[in-house]
């Protein structure tokens, strides 16, 4: 199969779908790769290591659409690259769909065969190849909120671990998958009050054991949610129902009742968001305020720590590839029951229920 990766285009997107060690088992497995020129230059890998590892160096992102056939990249296409997908095409990348209608809408009308990495899921409901992503954005979250809380960069002027004599930072993380756990043990990490809110019992008992009964877990209700996110320093939406928009946990007149210079960081911002009061921002330009309380939203938070980024991406994506590059999407999807759910959009048809309820689009079942 012939196998591309463009160069990112989002804003401040600097992972690469591929890194050489990559590229060079899918050469190995007999496939021909095209990487576009600088693809990896926002992680330090240069033209030169693609070429070692067995890739051509392609000097256009159209040269790339046009050449092959598996386009594998990190991001949802930007409108140039929808653009150039072909009934032909197989896009094996993010997709995050739920959100984003007149996406979905360009990738049915390309006729394209469309897999997302956040929707290829295990028998027991986890997402492999989400669950790095969540773990770097778990853990950002938290890093994040905690520099903005500073008074230079719009905040309280609170250190979330205080010191000795002086009350610590509050945090109240929503949602405690991989991206909340991961926050959790961050805000631990710093000193900070923690309070961790979950729908499951099951989970939060988990957490109370995992970390000793020093945080306060509770049960997610309107309640519960008002009274932890009024009183906290730093909220961290980590709500995730895969495949689907995120549910409005955090209201506005939540957000008008926390003080002013507190902060809070979305992570479900590329599922529409938990928090009302959230909308998708950039590294460029990556805050806003409402009612005087930092809102950080940026979509690809990952991107900002590319490097680690991007290694921790190939490492659970490569097994696909090299899976759908063999046999094809079809045979991959009989044979391995974690990967079907990760076709989206098959031949230009919606397939996947959950975002074609969300956006009221078409349903086609997958019969494959």
């Amino acid at each position: 199969m012939k196998i591309g990766v463009p160069k990112e285009i989002k804003n401040n997107e600097n992972r690469v779908g591929l890194v050489p060690a990559g590229v060079r088992q899918l050469v190995e497995d007999g496939h021909e790769l095209f990487v576009e020129t600088n693809a990896g230059i926002g992680i330090g890998i240069d033209d030169e290591e693609f070429i070692k590892a067995g890739a051509k160096i392609l000097p256009s992102l159209e040269d790339v659409f046009e050449t092959a056939t598996m386009i594998i990249k990190v991001k949802e296409p930007q409108p140039r690259e929808v653009a150039l997908l072909k009934p032909h095409h197989i896009l094996y990348t993010y997709l995050h769909l739920a959100a984003e209608k007149p996406l979905t809408e360009g990738l049915m009308k390309s006729g394209a065969t469309c897999v997302a990495y956040e929707t290829i899921q295990n028998a027991d409901g986890s997402l492999p190849l989400l669950l790095p992503m969540s773990e770097v954005a778990g853990r950002m979250s938290t890093q994040i909120g905690a520099a903005y809380l500073q008074k230079d960069k719009g905040g309280k002027g609170v250190l979330l671990g205080g010191v000795p004599g002086v009350q610590r930072g509050k945090v109240t993380v929503i949602g405690c998958g991989v991206a909340g756990t991961n926050a959790i043990k961050m805000a631990m990490g710093l000193g900070a009050d923690v309070t961790a809110i979950d729908l499951s019992v099951k989970r939060l008992a988990e957490l109370d054991d995992l970390f000793d009964t020093r945080i306060t877990t509770l049960f997610s209700n309107a309640q519960n949610i008002e009274d932890a996110v009024t009183k906290s320093d730093l909220v961290i939406g980590a709500v995730l129902v895969p495949g689907a928009k995120a549910p409005k946990l955090v209201t506005r007149d939540m957000i008008s009742k926390m003080e002013k210079g507190s902060v809070v960081v979305d992570i479900a911002v590329d599922q529409g968001g938990c928090i009302e009061t959230c909308k998708p921002t950039t590294h460029e330009a990556p805050t806003f305020e409402v009612d005087g309380v930092v809102h950080y939203c940026v979509a690809n938070m990952p991107g900002a720590v590319a490097r680690t980024s991007t290694y921790a991406l190939t490492n659970v994506t490569l097994k696909y590839a090299r899976l759908i590059a063999k046999i094809g999407v079809e045979e991959a999807a009989a044979q391995d029951p974690a990967f079907k759910p990760g076709i989206n959009i098959y031949k230009g048809d919606l397939v996947y229920k959950q975002v074609a309820e969300d956006l009221e689009l078409p349903y086609t079942e997958l019969k494959i």
